[in-house]
């Protein structure tokens, strides 16, 4: 394991800045590139696979290649739920009322406000996470079906209450 991390060290040292203009080049954006860097390092010294020189540069970019996916697709589900939202409301508002992802976001809050701590963190963990029932269940040490039930629940009582506004 020190041999991991060591080897994981001297890559960091070595080819960070190689790996930073990789990450830069695909989110046009350095602040969040640095993020992705430290993600990607982060992942790979909590990593249970078998780390080597040969293994660590393929390992390094499908990581950083995967953090990026992950963040498009967050930012693309993220838009489109917002031009739904204008789409449905334009039929009925005007184009002054219509709700922003940031309203959405805080009448969902609202609305899991009525639930236990246990149940919000689930949906929690799961729509702003984009954590799957299996990854939650790990991630907390609850029983498999016991998340289950709690994000069915908790989807409930927002959709009522998204409904009900």
């Amino acid at each position: 394991m020190n041999k991991d991390l060591d080897l994981i060290t001297n890559y960091y040292i070595t080819h960070r800045g190689e790996l930073l203009n990789y990450v830069s080049a695909r989110l046009s954006g350095r602040a969040e590139a640095e993020d992705v860097v430290q993600n990607v390092f982060l992942r790979l010294l909590t990593s249970t696979k078998l780390i080597s020189e040969v293994t660590l540069p393929a390992l390094v970019y499908t990581t950083a290649r995967n953090i990026i996916f992950d963040i498009n697709r967050r930012l693309a589900n993220a838009n489109d739920y917002e031009h739904y939202i204008r789409k449905v409301c334009s039929d009925e508002l005007s184009a002054d009322s219509v709700y922003s992802m940031h309203e959405v976001i805080e009448q969902m809050e609202q609305g899991l406000a009525r639930l236990p701590e246990n149940f919000r963190e689930v949906y929690r963990l799961h729509i702003y996470d984009g954590m799957k029932v299996s990854e939650i269940s790990d991630f907390l040490g609850d029983n498999y079906k016991s998340v289950e039930y709690r994000l069915g629940t908790a989807r409930k009582v927002v959709r009522s209450y998204l409904q009900a506004i």
